[in-house]
């Protein structure tokens, strides 16, 4: 590997504002802003509006849209189907 060209790769901790967690993971890209993790290390913060903690899809609190009922109101609403 070339010595010089690559990005640092460091420690970075991601904390979901919806859910109020946060994980550490390693990442290229940094911050400015800071945080004492759980094994006593400062490590810098990137905060997240949205992640597996807090989306729909992943905790089981995704709507499920009524198609049949729109497709029922479209054939109301503009007459029957073409013969």
């Amino acid at each position: 590997m070339k010595q010089g060209i690559h990005p640092r790769y460091e420690p970075v901790v991601f904390r979901d504002k919806a859910a109020n967690t946060a994980f550490l993971t390693r990442l290229t890209r940094t911050s400015e802003a800071t945080i004492e993790w759980e094994d006593g290390n400062t490590y810098p913060v990137i905060d997240v509006e949205i992640s597996a903690a807090s989306h729909p899809f992943y905790t089981g609190q995704q709507r499920v849209m009524d198609t049949a009922g729109r497709v029922e109101r479209f054939k109301r609403r503009y007459g029957k189907e073409a013969s």
